[in-house]
C-alpha cells in the first residue's frame, strides 16, 4: 500500500521547489542587475588572474624579481669589493708614508752620529786640561841644544793627567833622550805631535787614540828643571821638524 506523506501549514517545501524558487530568484535578480553588480569585481580578479596564468605573466614577473634581486646583491658585492680595495690601498699608502718617515727619521739620525761622530774624531784639545802656556816656542837659552825651544810647556804639576790633543796612532812610546819618557802620536790629519818629560806613559806603539784619551802623567825625566809637560807639533815624527804650537792648536779650535 503506498505511503502517502500528509500535507498541511506544517510542511516545509520540497527540494524540488526549493530548487525552482531559486532559480526564480537568480533570474529576477539578473532581470534587475543586482547579481551583475554585485559579482563584477570579483568576477573580473578572477578573469584577470586566469588571463595572467594563461599567458604566464605571472612567471615572467616572478623573473624579472629574481633578476632584480640578483642585480641589487651583485651591485652590494661590488661596491663592498671596491671599498675593501679603496681600504686596502688607502692602508698601503699610509703604511708606505709610515715606513719613509721612519727611514727619514733613521737616515737623519745615523747622518747627525757620523757628523757627531766625525766632529769628535777631528777635535783638538790641550794637552792638560785647564792649564797654561809658561814657556813660549822658540824661546833662547843654554838649555837647549839647538839654542831654542822646539816646542811649547804647559804647566802640569807632577802627576797630572796628560792626553792625546786629537786622534791618531801611536808612533813613539819610550825614552827620548833629552826628552825623558816621550810619546809621539800621527794624527789623523798627517801631522805629528809630542809629549814629553812624562813620569809614566800608558799607551804603545801602533794603538790608535781618540780626543782627550789618557797617554801618560806629567812628570820631571830628561832634560828638565822641574814638574812640566814639553808639547811639539811636527810635520814627521822626528826632532827638528817642529812647527809653532800655539798656531796649530788654535787652528784646530783650540784656545791656547
Amino acid at each position: 500500500m503506498a505511503f502517502t506523506r500528509a500535507t498541511g501549514k506544517h510542511r516545509g517545501p520540497s527540494r524540488l521547489a526549493r530548487r525552482s524558487a531559486g532559480i526564480a530568484g537568480v533570474a529576477t535578480l539578473a532581470t534587475t542587475g543586482v547579481i551583475g553588480t554585485l559579482a563584477s569585481p570579483a568576477l573580473a580578479a578572477d578573469t584577470e588572474a586566469r588571463a595572467l596564468d594563461d599567458t604566464g605573466l605571472t612567471q615572467a614577473i616572478s623573473v624579472d624579481s629574481l633578476a632584480d634581486r640578483i642585480n641589487a646583491q651583485a651591485a652590494a658585492q661590488e661596491q663592498e669589493a671596491f671599498e675593501a680595495a679603496a681600504k686596502a690601498k688607502a692602508e698601503a699608502e699610509a703604511k708606505r708614508k709610515a715606513e719613509a718617515r721612519a727611514k727619514k727619521i733613521r737616515e737623519e739620525r745615523e747622518r747627525a752620529a757620523r757628523e757627531a761622530e766625525r766632529k769628535r774624531l777631528n777635535s783638538f784639545r790641550l794637552p792638560v786640561a785647564g792649564s797654561h802656556v809658561t814657556t813660549g816656542y822658540k824661546a833662547g837659552g843654554a838649555l837647549w841644544s839647538s839654542g831654542s825651544h822646539s816646542g811649547i810647556d804647559f804647566r802640569a804639576p807632577s802627576g797630572s793627567t796628560v792626553v792625546a790633543v786629537g786622534a791618531g796612532t801611536v808612533v813613539e812610546a819610550g825614552w827620548g833622550g833629552a826628552y825623558g819618557n816621550n810619546i809621539v802620536i800621527r794624527m789623523n790629519d798627517g801631522t805629528y805631535t809630542q809629549y814629553g818629560h812624562l813620569s809614566a806613559i800608558s799607551v804603545s806603539v801602533g794603538q790608535s787614540v781618540m780626543p782627550g784619551q789618557q797617554i801618560g802623567v806629567s812628570g820631571s825625566t830628561g832634560n828638565s828643571t822641574g814638574p812640566h809637560l814639553h808639547f811639539e807639533a811636527r810635520t814627521s815624527p822626528d826632532y827638528g821638524s817642529d812647527i809653532n804650537p800655539v798656531a796649530y792648536l788654535r787652528a784646530r779650535g783650540v784656545n791656547v
